[in-house]
């Protein structure tokens, strides 16, 4: 039997509306592609690079350096930042599905060797962001499903997980071909308890003969309604 793969957004978007995720998955009804963020992907490749000086040093980056971490220089980094076809995987022997997940960044405690997930985030507003947002839930999921991912890998993980927030400064008098950002390191404690058994009820979903009712809160179930 062929192994089915699942990635971390399509957990995202069971936990949202299972009656998507089984169009998307079953009936291959997909919502929509989002519009491309090309400025995050900017700040996100170029903080890869910048991380990846200190990861071949060894060093820690001033923003996390009273944490006493370091860039992870694991030999599988370059796979796990790749989340279209490799990240962080998973095969699930009883589901026969692999999961997968591409991380933004791992950071360690040398003396510990426990991990620290890291997400980069990039908004711009007038006021810097220094908490995460209150409507944040998915960004919470991801953590904690990519926490869950590298425990199956056999990392030490810690419950505490990073989102490394930048804010462009929209309140700048000039452009001047220069756009500057707010760091922010926010911490975040996560729990992955409720992975395992939501991946059970996907599979379950998988199979039903015909789509689960659309969640309450579901605007795109809303608007294919009506």
């Amino acid at each position: 039997m062929r192994i089915k793969k699942l990635s971390r957004t399509k957990i995202e978007l069971f936990v949202e509306c299972p009656h998507c995720f089984y169009l998307d998955q079953v009936r291959k009804i997909k919502r929509p592609d989002p519009y491309p963020y090309s400025l995050n992907n900017a700040v996100d490749g170029l903080l890869k690079k910048e991380m990846d000086t200190y990861r071949a040093t060894q060093q820690s980056h001033p923003i996390h350096a009273a944490l006493g971490l370091v860039p992870c220089n694991h030999p599988k980094m370059d796979d796990w930042r790749e989340p279209k076809h490799k990240g962080v995987e998973y095969h699930h022997p009883r589901h026969n599905c692999i999961y997968r997940g591409g991380i933004d960044d791992l950071w360690v405690k040398p003396k510990s060797n426990l991990h620290f997930v890291v997400d980069y985030k990039c908004t711009a507003k007038t006021e810097k962001v220094v908490k995460l947002p209150y409507w944040a839930d998915a960004y919470r999921r991801q953590m904690e499903v990519y926490q869950w991912l590298l425990r199956k890998n056999g990392l030490k993980v810690s419950d505490t997980a990073y989102f490394l927030y930048c804010t462009g400064d929209v309140n700048a008098p000039n452009f001047s071909s220069t756009l500057s950002f707010h760091m922010e390191l926010i911490p975040y404690n996560g729990s992955d308890r409720w992975v395992d058994g939501t991946l059970k009820e996907m599979q379950l979903c998988l199979n039903l003969s015909k789509p689960p009712a659309p969640s309450k809160n579901c605007d795109w179930c809303k608007y294919r309604n009506a």
